[in-house]
């Protein structure tokens, strides 16, 4: 999942950053309201974590355009201002929901979970695909009920290609979601991801869950025949 972070403030922008890196999340920072826009128009994000006292442009004013132009992406509102009048301009803008500074941490992981179910329906917590079943809670994986040892990425990975079960993903749009915008689209670092996995989740496994179709992308199925020859 592959989010948009806004917040002006350096040291709280960077923590932020890592604690969402460290579980899965891929992130991009925007320090003023007109750079959270420009890569809001530009990306396919699945959610803006948005703090409303921006530089130039604040949250409100970057919602409402986000919502004028169309986007139905969760925001979730950052301030420090709690006041019951800034909530309700807030919610009006087009937020999603609002969390007043300071909060902890756990909070925040909670709301963002709780947002991202909601986009593009709302997704169970637990994901089956035939034996393999992913907590995108506690954001662990088993198969046949022995825990998969993975990676942040790797879990990343894994967790976008089950909430698309029985589709064909390709390269660009894993990218968009599970990449952050550092990614660099000549490498081979989402193939080497998924040969990772392929060892992990389908390694010694009689059904291999983790297919490739040729020049198309990949899929994550129990269903029909094995990878394009």
């Amino acid at each position: 999942m592959r989010i948009l972070l806004v917040e002006d403030e350096p040291d709280a922008a960077r923590m932020l950053a890592k604690g969402l890196r460290e579980e899965a999340y891929a992130v991009d920072v925007a320090g003023d309201g007109e750079r959270a826009l420009e890569s809001a128009f530009v990306n396919d994000y699945d959610l803006v974590i948005l703090d409303v006292m921006l530089p130039g442009k604040n949250g409100f004013e970057v919602c409402r355009e986000l919502r004028a132009a169309g986007s139905a992406v969760p925001v979730l509102m950052l301030t420090a201002r709690d006041a019951v009048e800034d909530k309700v301009e807030g919610l009006d803008s087009g937020a999603d929901d609002y969390l007043p500074k300071p909060f902890d941490f756990e909070e925040l992981l909670a709301r963002v979970r709780a947002l991202l179910r909601r986009k593009p329906a709302l997704y169970p917590e637990v994901i089956g695909v035939a034996d393999l079943s992913i907590d995108t809670r506690a954001r662990r994986a088993t198969r046949g009920g022995r825990e998969i040892d993975l990676t942040a990425k790797e879990y990343a990975l894994l967790e976008y290609l089950a909430r698309r079960a029985g589709e064909v993903v390709g390269r660009a749009d894993i990218a968009e979601h599970v990449w952050d915008e550092s990614y660099d689209p000549f490498s081979k670092v989402i193939d080497v991801f998924i040969q990772r996995l392929r060892r992990k989740v389908d390694g010694g496994q009689r059904l291999k869950l983790i297919r490739t179709r040729r020049g198309a992308g990949y899929m994550l199925t129990s269903e029909g025949p094995g990878d394009d020859a």
